[in-house]
């Protein structure tokens, strides 16, 4: 039960607008019209990069820097981001909208549109999220090994959870909150290619990221580190799930359900929507051969904290999430602790086209 990606409104309606402007006034010249009609096999435009966002200004922060692009619509994308961007480097953003449907149902648009060529694509996930105090801070950047689904779970009404159980939550079809279910969904717990993970982080770990002083200030409420240090590129793992959620307890049952999920190995430290949705579809090209599943990572930047400070409410918490000042920042940090990665595998691509490399 994992949420940090929604916005209000008027912040979702002006990304939209400038999405929209952006889309429609950076169309790359007619003699690069390889990129709408594709020179790969059976004439599909071939990516090297595609870069998954949730929502509009995700997505914005690599149109604003990385062009000039062309437009190429899909059908069966969001109404809201209809088209895919690519630019002469093939590197592409697509938007999938958010919330699990929303990134299910986009991805598996994309993985099998006849538009591209996705089989040597490298796939990154780029988005905001809430972040663990203990693990990182407002603005930190995390390369995830492991995505978790924190909303396939069981639930008992809080007021009346057992008197021996430390929370309501427990995984389906087990007995007690700290078993470890059956996965029978198939998707309750993916585990990435720690090579390309490992390749992340190594080329973005010493990339000095932005701040502001509003989410100074927000940090400087917490007394204990990493919550109240600048932030820095980070590497742990990310659940997901539609509810957004605030607070101590369930914070808690983030970081045992990560353990539980991961046989011990995955440390919890963002939350957001629809990362095991991406993954699902992907996988289900994969079958089909369209993709290529060691070439996923994940990136989430931290642009709230997920549990209250030492004398603040989960309420105050979720309600003014706002005014904790990591939405712009997250926004940048994932430009800069994720291009790094993108350039690397553009400018290198002898090297990376056949698979991550070893160094």
């Amino acid at each position: 039960m994992v949420n940090r990606i929604s916005v209000k409104s008027t912040v979702w309606a002006w990304a939209l607008t400038a999405c929209m402007a952006a889309c429609s006034t950076t169309a790359i010249a007619q003699d690069d019209d390889r990129i709408a009609h594709g020179d790969g096999e059976s004439g599909a435009q071939p990516v090297k990069v595609m870069i998954i966002s949730m929502f509009g200004p995700e997505g914005q922060v690599w149109l604003d820097r990385l062009g000039p692009w062309r437009t190429i619509p899909v059908a069966g994308l969001s109404p809201d981001y209809p088209a895919v961007q690519c630019n002469r480097q093939d590197v592409c953003v697509m938007t999938t909208g958010m919330g699990h449907a929303n990134a299910a149902a986009s991805t598996m648009a994309l993985t099998f549109s006849s538009r591209f060529d996705l089989r040597h694509t490298y796939f990154m996930v780029a988005g905001i999220a809430g972040i663990d105090p203990q693990q990182g801070t407002v603005g930190s950047a995390a390369w995830a090994d492991y995505l978790v689904d924190f909303g396939i779970q069981w639930e008992i009404d809080a007021r009346e959870i057992p008197a021996d159980w430390s929370t309501g939550y427990l995984g389906i079809n087990t007995k007690s909150p700290t078993d470890q279910p059956p996965l029978d969904y198939r998707t309750e717990v993916f585990q990435l290619n720690p090579r390309l993970v490992d390749a992340a982080f190594a080329l973005s770990h010493q990339v000095t990221l932005s701040d502001d002083a509003q989410a100074q200030a927000a940090r400087a409420k917490f007394s204990y580190a990493p919550a109240n240090r600048p932030p820095s590129v980070i590497r742990c793992d990310t659940l997901a799930g539609d509810t957004w959620w605030s607070g101590t307890a369930l914070g808690e049952r983030a970081r045992q359900w990560t353990k539980i999920m991961t046989n011990g190995k995955g440390t919890y430290c963002t939350t957001q929507q629809e990362d095991n949705a991406t993954y699902e579809a992907l996988k289900r090209a994969a079958v089909d051969h369209r993709v290529d599943l060691q070439r996923v990572a994940v990136l989430r930047a931290g642009s709230d904290f997920d549990r209250p400070y030492a004398g603040q409410t989960s309420a105050d918490n979720l309600l003014n999430y706002a005014s904790q000042g990591g939405f712009t920042i997250a926004l940048d940090n994932l430009f800069l602790a994720g291009n790094p990665l993108v350039q690397d595998i553009v400018s290198h691509w002898s090297e990376w086209k056949d698979g991550v490399p070893r160094h």
